[in-house]
């Protein structure tokens, strides 16, 4: 009877860790773990971000949804890149600077990167390095309740979830406190 008892208590306990990954964890679940390079990359694009609005991809190309993750960051923060490229875009789009790098060795079409709003410090065309900072935080976003960086990721017109590029370390299950080994 013990065995049993220990036995569904462990199932549920399973049970729960996999319910709570997939809902506390970025993405819908099905998508690929991208990377930049053979690994992923512990860059974040700003300093110590804290992550506002996460990714929520549209249920159709055109659909309403949020299209990449929004990082908190004061105005004049400076942006890195996450991974070598060459920049791919930099000016303005709606009023408000943009960024957009695309990175070698990332396969057909390569990936890019964007970033906004920004104050770029690099041209299109410009190679850029691992951690080189590309621009700074320009203002306020007007979807942000506080200043942030917007945040994305595409393969060619599909857009993806840019946290899948971070390297967070290994998934670890933790023992369940109560439940004897």
């Amino acid at each position: 009877m013990r065995a049993k008892r220990w036995a569904s208590t462990a199932a549920l306990a399973l049970a729960l860790a996999l319910a709570l990954a997939t809902v506390l964890l970025p993405g819908t679940g099905a998508e690929a773990p991208l990377s930049l390079t053979a690994t992923t990359t512990t860059i974040w694009p700003v300093p110590d971000p804290t992550v506002l609005r996460g990714w929520e991809p549209p249920p159709t190309p055109y659909g309403r949804g949020h299209r990449g993750v929004d990082l908190a960051a004061r105005a004049g923060t400076p942006v890195r890149a996450l991974a070598a490229g060459r920049v791919f875009f930099a000016g303005r789009v709606a009023g408000r600077g943009a960024l957009s790098i695309e990175h070698t060795n990332t396969g057909t079409p390569p990936l890019r990167t964007t970033y906004g709003p920004i104050t770029p410090e690099v041209k299109k065309g410009d190679e850029v390095k691992p951690g080189q900072v590309v621009g700074t935080v320009s203002g306020p976003a007007p979807h942000c309740p506080t200043a942030c960086l917007h945040w994305g990721l595409r393969r060619g017109d599909t857009y993806l979830n840019p946290l899948t590029l971070l390297n967070r370390g290994p998934s670890r299950l933790l023992p369940v406190l109560g439940i004897p080994i």
